[in-house]
């Protein structure tokens, strides 16, 4: 429902609406801190796992824990949706958006006020990874300008990771079809340059990979930070940052809209 307001530009109020709605969010990690915490320690695991328990380095120059932990940065961001689409599916079955509608708010803070908390969560995951991986031995070259392009360019991947969440958690619909539609994630997660390089994959499933959005961002941010960079002369692998910026503007471009107008579609 959109709403005038009189004396007061409609700007300030969608603001006013946004930052009521990421409040509300805040307050749900105070009540349920054991999601929280479990959202932050998974990926710490993953980290663990594949550097001490898996190993790897197929293809790859130089220690292979500079390599490992910019691509499990970069794979963190893709992870930890499930919490956002349950939170969704959860606000549309128990009836919280149809109350929200009949409020004197926009329309868009729900959706907005939803994107903005889950970026604040995953600052924190980030920091928490880097922290993580510094623990087992990474360490990046490159000065503190290239550390937080680096840093953003892992954040814009999350942005636009979120709005794909959110659209897929209302065509869901349903919280207990979120599982189903979290399984999507995983593909896209694994089937990147994370863990391995491409070069050491068929040539097919390698040049899928190259073209991976996570791939492109793990690739960024690798030469940002001055890790080891997999090999490949592809096209998508000598051009990642420009990818790396064009992939999440493309998801952002597409699911923003669809997720703005599949909440206006709920109320008809």
């Amino acid at each position: 429902m959109s709403t005038t307001y009189p004396n007061n530009p409609a700007p300030i109020w969608a603001v006013a609406d946004s930052w009521t709605m990421t409040r509300r969010e805040l307050a749900h990690w105070a009540r349920q801190p054991v999601q929280l915490a479990v959202g932050l320690v998974f990926p710490v695991m993953l980290l663990l796992m594949f550097t001490y328990l898996i190993g790897g380095g197929r293809g790859i120059d130089g220690e292979f824990t500079d390599y490992l932990v910019p691509g499990m940065l970069a794979m963190t961001m893709a992870f930890g949706l499930e919490s956002t689409m349950l939170a969704v599916t959860q606000d549309l079955n128990k009836g919280v958006i149809d109350r929200f509608r009949s409020m004197p708010m926009t329309s868009a803070a729900v959706l907005v006020g939803r994107s903005i908390a889950d970026m604040l969560q995953s600052v924190v995951g980030l920091a928490v990874m880097i922290v993580a991986g510094y623990a087992v031995g990474w360490r990046w070259e490159a000065g503190t300008g290239a550390f937080l392009g680096a840093v953003g360019l892992l954040l814009l991947l999350r942005f636009a990771m979120l709005w794909l969440g959110i659209y897929l958690a209302m065509v869901a619909g349903k919280p207990e079809l979120v599982q189903t539609v979290q399984i999507l994630v995983w593909p896209v997660a694994f089937l990147s340059n994370a863990i391995a390089s491409p070069e050491s994959m068929p040539s097919w499933l390698g040049t899928v990979v190259a073209w991976n959005p996570l791939s492109a961002t793990a690739t960024a941010v690798r030469g940002l930070f001055g890790n080891p960079v997999a090999a490949g002369d592809s096209w998508a692998a000598e051009h990642a940052e420009l990818l790396a910026v064009a992939w999440p503007v493309v998801l952002v471009a597409v699911f923003f809209p669809l997720a703005a107008r599949r909440f206006r579609d709920l109320s008809r």
